[in-house]
């Protein structure tokens, strides 16, 4: 048996329960991981709070995690090759992650580097590959400047860190108590607020290439509008409702060309946080048993890193 949470309706952090499950045995191109930490995102209860199809409910909870083989299904490698019995693994575009075990695709699975620890792996793809995804789509290339607007959250951090690594400067905007953040992996800070438009253009001193939204507030579209003459060059994450309006580009995980994208770059990803390229900072942990709790701290603060659970 594994403990699992579950959305059974939804709506709120009322909705989800813990509760004991059977672990499926692997079949055929699957493999079963005893989780040992599970990678926290603001996804996974907004898409629960966006609303679906009733018929998919009950819904398990959790798209990534980092533990350990339990069993591999006939005739199956993970998705790195190989895979055994006791080999330390990550995975990602799963279900179900908010487990102490579960069984998923072995496509999704793969080595986890030993540089890297339980809740730094089970945080490493999805805003690894939500932030590539973002510099791709737009374009940016060595020797431009970008603006980043939540240059200080999990995937502005991960934007930055790539970033640098293609020789592209990056200015973010963050709260001046997180001014050290952005430095940190690269970029040059702007607090956000009034007269921000007026700061970033005097920081760049030349042309805004491209805008990478990852706070979707009102006040980081009109400016990346106002500062990026090319509106396929601005791409948010999180503001959807004006995208159509104002013909900036949206992408999401569940974008068919999102998903193909994300499954495609995370080798690529895992290469470079195995060689010190990509960190993943992590904020706090909580028991699996407190996830509800863990989901209301990420919903309501501002952690300063990613938090995981710990099965």
């Amino acid at each position: 048996m594994a403990h699992t949470w579950i959305a059974r309706d939804f709506g709120g952090l009322d909705v989800f329960d813990f509760v004991e499950e059977e672990v499926a045995p692997p079949g055929p191109g699957e493999v079963t991981i005893d989780v040992f930490a599970a990678g926290m995102n603001p996804a996974d209860y907004k898409h629960i709070a966006m609303g679906g199809d009733p018929s998919d409910l009950p819904i398990h909870v959790g798209y990534e995690v980092a533990g350990i083989l339990s069993a591999v299904g006939p005739d199956t490698e993970i998705a790195s090759g190989g895979g055994a019995d006791g080999d330390e693994v990550l995975a990602f575009r799963i279900r179900g992650g908010y487990s102490d075990s579960v069984t998923v695709p072995a496509k999704d699975v793969f080595a986890k580097p030993e540089s890297l620890d339980f809740p730094e792996a089970a945080n490493l793809l999805l805003a690894g590959t939500t932030a590539a995804e973002m510099l791709d789509v737009t374009g940016a290339k060595a020797g431009e400047t970008i603006l980043v607007h939540g240059a200080s959250g999990a995937v502005g951090v991960s934007v930055l860190q790539q970033a640098r690594l293609f020789g592209i400067r990056v200015i973010g905007t963050a709260s001046d108590a997180n001014m050290g953040v952005v430095m940190r992996y690269g970029g040059e800070h702007v607090v956000y607020g009034d007269g921000l438009e007026e700061r970033v253009r005097d920081l760049a001193a030349g042309p805004i290439a491209a805008s990478l939204d990852c706070v979707g507030t009102d006040e980081a579209i009109d400016v990346s509008l106002a500062l990026v003459p090319d509106r396929s060059r601005i791409v948010s994450i999180a503001n959807f409702e004006r995208a159509e309006r104002d013909g900036y580009r949206v992408i999401m995980g569940r974008f068919p060309a999102s998903a193909v994208f994300r499954d495609r770059v995370r080798a690529h990803l895992i290469e470079l946080a195995g060689r010190g390229d990509l960190v993943v900072p992590i904020a706090r942990t909580f028991p699996l048993a407190e996830a509800r709790e863990a989901m209301r701290f990420l919903a309501d603060q501002h952690p300063g890193g990613k938090l995981a659970l710990l099965p």
